[in-house]
């Protein structure tokens, strides 16, 4: 037997299993996706042109900004009771915790169009909406058919229902800290509420914001439903186009041609704002760890 090394050439050379599976697998979708992309770009039925027409028509442009003040305005209110309901779910106090779990348990068990219908037709329930002393005189009186217009009830629908998701998905996210950061801020002598807006809730919102991003995009989709109510956002009004020229599909096309761009736009602020958030969790070296950050940041704070 010779004793000469064995050169790099003489190394065993490892061979990939072959994947025909996954070759298949490719084959497969290359020829779906060409043959819908064949079919948009020859099928004249799409009517190009139509939607080229309608793309930038004041009334889609109009619905579609009623739609994104919709979605703002709906997912702060949603967040501010959310975070309001994730903070009494997670209270010592039973009764705190039981209305917030009834309230959770009611809004999401019960769907939005519904709501959004009950709210607009409130006034056959309530009359008036009276604020005042309990058996002594009114304070304050109106309508109710005055107060609740399309747009407060569609806001009305829209946020309560989205807080009882958000309310969830905070109180994950509290409950994802350490208790031992609570801890330590008990140990510097800081107060509960302090320590929960400058230690708990920055850390939490690691875990808060992909899924709150996700239903700030299904609430810009789901606020579609409004249309029920006359409120002209922007399927309504691609719907007022086409109940007078018959061009439905070109409009629809236009309708989801905005809904996708916005909701691209709202991804990509996503994923900025978690890689912003992530910067301060990521895995030190010679400074210490994410938590000795924290700490040192809130005692140069204070």
């Amino acid at each position: 037997m010779s004793d000469t090394p064995r050169t790099a050439a003489d190394a065993d050379v490892i061979v990939p299993r072959p994947r025909r599976w996954r070759w298949l697998g490719i084959a497969v979708v290359a020829v779906v996706v060409l043959s819908v992309a064949w079919s948009f770009l020859t099928n004249p039925h799409y009517e190009w042109n139509v939607v080229l027409q309608y793309l930038f028509d004041p009334r889609i442009l109009s619905g579609l900004g009623t739609t994104l003040l919709l979605t703002l305005v709906g997912m702060v209110i949603a967040l501010v009771i959310g975070l309001a309901l994730a903070v009494m779910r997670l209270s010592s106090s039973g009764l705190l915790g039981g209305a917030a779990g009834v309230y959770i348990w009611f809004f999401r068990g019960t769907p939005v169009l519904v709501q959004i219908i009950l709210w607009y037709n409130l006034a056959i329930i309530i009359p008036d909406v009276v604020i005042g002393v309990p058996f002594g005189p009114t304070l304050w009186s109106i309508d109710t058919n005055t107060l609740i217009t399309p747009w407060t009830a569609a806001i009305l629908g829209l946020s309560l229902n989205e807080a009882a998701y958000l309310a969830e998905i905070i109180r994950s996210g509290i409950v994802s800290v350490d208790k031992g950061q609570s801890e330590a801020a008990d140990a510097l002598a800081i107060g509960r509420a302090t320590a929960f807006r400058r230690i708990i809730l920055p850390q939490a919102m690691r875990v808060i914001v992909p899924p709150a991003a996700n239903e700030a995009i299904g609430l810009l989709k789901y606020s579609s439903v409004v249309s029920v109510i006359a409120l002209p956002e922007l399927l309504y009004s691609g719907q007022l186009i086409y109940a007078r020229t018959y061009q439905t599909i070109p409009v629809l096309i236009v309708v989801c041609i905005w809904y996708l761009v916005v909701v691209t736009i709202l991804t990509g602020l996503e994923h900025l704002l978690e890689r912003r958030l992530g910067v301060g969790f990521r895995s030190v070296g010679a400074h210490g760890t994410s938590s000795r950050r924290w700490s040192r940041w809130l005692i140069a704070k204070r």
